[in-house]
C-alpha cells in the first residue's frame, strides 16, 4: 500500500502543485498606492506639457502679473485714503478744540462786560444829577519828582443819552515864586478832549522848581473856547500845628 502510493506521487497522474509568494495586506495596499500616485504624477506632468506646448500657460501668467499690479494698486489707493481719513480726523479735533476754547473766552468775555455794565449802571445811580453837561471827577495829583507834576482827573456825561462830546481842557496851576504870586498853564495849551459816557485824563507837568504850590483848576471848554466846567484842587501842603 505504501509502496502505491509512492508510485502515485512519482508518476505522472500526480497532483499538481502551486507555488505562489505570499504578501502582507498592508504591503499591498502601500504598492497600490504608490502606483496610483505615480499615475496621477504622471498625469498631471502631462497635462502640464501639455499645456505648455499649447501656450496657454504664457497667457494665465500675464493674466496673474497684471492682477497684482492691480492689487498693489488698490492697496496704495487705501492706504493713501486712510492716510486723509486720518489726518482730516486730526484736523477736525483740533478745530473742534480751538471752537471750544473761543466759545469758554467768548462766554468769559461776556459775562465780563455784563458785570460792567452792572457796574457801570450801580455808580450811574450813584452820580448826582445836575444840569450841567458835563462833569470832573476824581481829580488828582501827585509829585513823582521836584518841578514835576502828575494829575489825573474823570470827565464825564451825566446824561444816559447824551451825544458824543468834542472839545479841550486846559490845567491851571497857581502858588507863588521868590514870594510872588506864580501862575502857570500847559506848555502847549488847551488839548483835545473827545467822549461818549466818560474818559479819563492824565498828564505830566514840568513847573520851576522854586515854584510852590498851591492850587491846581481843570477846565473842559466847548470847540468857541467857552468853559463849560471847572475843578479845584488844592495843592498846598497842610500846615502842622506847633504845641502850646
Amino acid at each position: 500500500m505504501r509502496w502505491k502510493l509512492i508510485r502515485r506521487r512519482l508518476s505522472i497522474s500526480a497532483p499538481r502543485m502551486i507555488v505562489r509568494s505570499h504578501l502582507p495586506w498592508p504591503l499591498r495596499w502601500m504598492v497600490l498606492a504608490l502606483a496610483l500616485g505615480f499615475s496621477a504624477a504622471l498625469a498631471m506632468w502631462a497635462f502640464e506639457a501639455g499645456k505648455r506646448i499649447a501656450g496657454l500657460d504664457a497667457g494665465l501668467q500675464s493674466e496673474v502679473l497684471q492682477l497684482r499690479e492691480e492689487v498693489r494698486a488698490l492697496r496704495a489707493e487705501r492706504d493713501r485714503v486712510q492716510a486723509v481719513a486720518h489726518a482730516s480726523e486730526a484736523l477736525l479735533t483740533a478745530e473742534r478744540a480751538a471752537q471750544e476754547r473761543l466759545t469758554q473766552a467768548l462766554r468769559q468775555a461776556e459775562s465780563r462786560a455784563t458785570a460792567l455794565q452792572e457796574d457801570l449802571g450801580f455808580f450811574e445811580r450813584l452820580l448826582p444829577a445836575g444840569d450841567q453837561p458835563l462833569q470832573i471827577r476824581a481829580l488828582q495829583a501827585d509829585r513823582p519828582a521836584p518841578g514835576q507834576l502828575r494829575y489825573q482827573m474823570l470827565v464825564m456825561q451825566p446824561a444816559r443819552a447824551a451825544p458824543p462830546f468834542s472839545g479841550r481842557y486846559e490845567i491851571l496851576l497857581g502858588g507863588t515864586q521868590a514870594g510872588k504870586p506864580w501862575r502857570m498853564t500847559l506848555p502847549e495849551g488847551a488839548r483835545p478832549l473827545a467822549l461818549q459816557r466818560y474818559v479819563r485824563v492824565e498828564g505830566l507837568i514840568d513847573h520851576p522848581v522854586s515854584a510852590v504850590l498851591q492850587t491846581m483848576q481843570a477846565r473842559v471848554l466847548d470847540d468857541a473856547g467857552r468853559v463849560l466846567v471847572a475843578h479845584a484842587l488844592d495843592l498846598a501842603p497842610a500846615e502842622k500845628e506847633t504845641p502850646p
